[in-house]
């Protein structure tokens, strides 16, 4: 069996981000995760006010402060309602989703008395006209079946009740012999976990770097990057990565400029997306570190998405950011599909990057 590129540590950590349950405004499992790993690492863990964790790792010098933050939220559902006949649950959308990726998949409802697994569906296709057939089915149509036949049943023994968060269940797996990942959430958990790695690694292999780290988990990302906004208010970072994944257009029916990543080929580098221009000094200095340490990369343009580095850019006087991202496969869906070698690439990369990112490199990108 071929080797992978990440460690078994590094894996099963990757499998228990992505496990985890933790939509927007729900992240607290992951966070919990996120806290237990960095606190061995790190010099300081703290917070901020909405549910984001934020490690510190000192360097050689306190200035400048350099952050890389993954957000830990992932898309989800929010419990709407409960059918008064049948028990059926209504529920409404946490980030962006296609309508025509739900049905047929499982779910999980986390309520007061537990976890509650259910299954999305709809009108069976045994009782849809042709008509139908031709038309797409909309979120607002589709309802969770948790294998109950009544209201009450629903509430009263199961737990169910309207706010509560719904996250899909999708196990975590390898294939190829190891060398890609499919899981749910890779949006970001495999950014997060690419800032832990970094972290880790910091600290055990004893990386000097002439700045102060600080490595984040921000929350509510998913429904307007509010983590970041805090986070960003409560670190005010010299400059900032965001650690994301990219979209892959490495499928059918994707045009290359629509979106140019493949998986397998190394970290993307976004040029643009919805939220921010990169500082173009800091993107340059990217691609030199990646190519002086021969690592291949993608340059990659996102039209339709931001990141947390859109609040990041213009905290305060602003700071200098960019978005490294692994690309990835069906992104808001039940599961994703990355390349293991994605992951490591995107590692050495920031690992190399923040190595050289002293006062004056930083100045220098601001600076003219």
């Amino acid at each position: 069996m071929q080797t992978v590129a990440l460690d078994e540590k590094t894996l099963r950590l990757l499998k228990d981000l992505s496990e985890s349950f933790g939509p927007s405004g729900f992240e607290r499992e992951t966070a919990t995760i996120f806290k237990k790993e960095s606190q061995r690492y790190a010099d300081e863990i703290s917070f901020d006010n909405l549910g984001s964790v934020i490690a510190r790792k000192r360097g050689t010098a306190d200035a400048p402060k350099i952050l890389l933050a993954s957000h830990l939220d992932e898309v989800g559902f929010v419990v709407t309602g409960i059918d008064e006949q049948t028990g059926f649950v209504t529920f409404g959308a946490l980030g962006g989703w296609f309508d025509q990726s739900l049905l047929g998949h499982r779910v999980t409802i986390r309520t007061e008395k537990g976890s509650v697994p259910g299954i999305i569906a709809a009108k069976p296709p045994h009782l849809i006209s042709q008509e139908e057939r031709e038309k797409v089915v909309k979120r607002e149509s589709m309802y969770i079946d948790v294998g109950v036949t009544d209201k009450e049943t629903a509430e009263q023994e199961l737990g169910i009740s309207v706010g509560d968060p719904v996250a899909p269940w999708a196990p975590f797996t390898t294939i190829r012999n190891g060398k890609v990942a499919i899981g749910k959430a890779f949006d970001d958990r495999v950014g997060t976990l690419v800032g832990l790695t970094v972290l880790r690694r910091i600290k055990v292999e004893g990386v000097k770097h002439p700045n102060t780290i600080f490595v984040a988990g921000t929350v509510q990302e998913e429904v307007g990057l509010r983590g970041a906004s805090t986070v960003g208010n409560v670190v005010e970072p010299n400059l900032a990565f965001a650690l994301e994944v990219d979209i892959a257009g490495d499928i059918p029916g994707i045009k290359r400029s629509e979106a140019p990543s493949r998986i397998g080929r190394g970290p993307s580098i976004y040029t643009f997306d919805a939220s921010m221009i990169p500082n173009q000094g800091l993107k340059s200095f990217v691609e030199e570190t990646a190519e002086k340490e021969r690592i291949p990369y993608q340059l990659s343009v996102v039209f339709g998405g931001g990141t947390d580095a859109g609040k990041f850019h213009v905290v305060k006087a602003g700071a200098p950011s960019i978005v490294i991202g692994v690309p990835a496969r069906h992104i808001h869906s039940h599961a994703s599909v990355v390349d293991i070698s994605d992951i490591d690439g995107t590692v050495k990369l920031v690992l190399a990057l923040v190595k050289k990112l002293d006062q004056k490199t930083v100045k220098s990108f601001i600076e003219f």
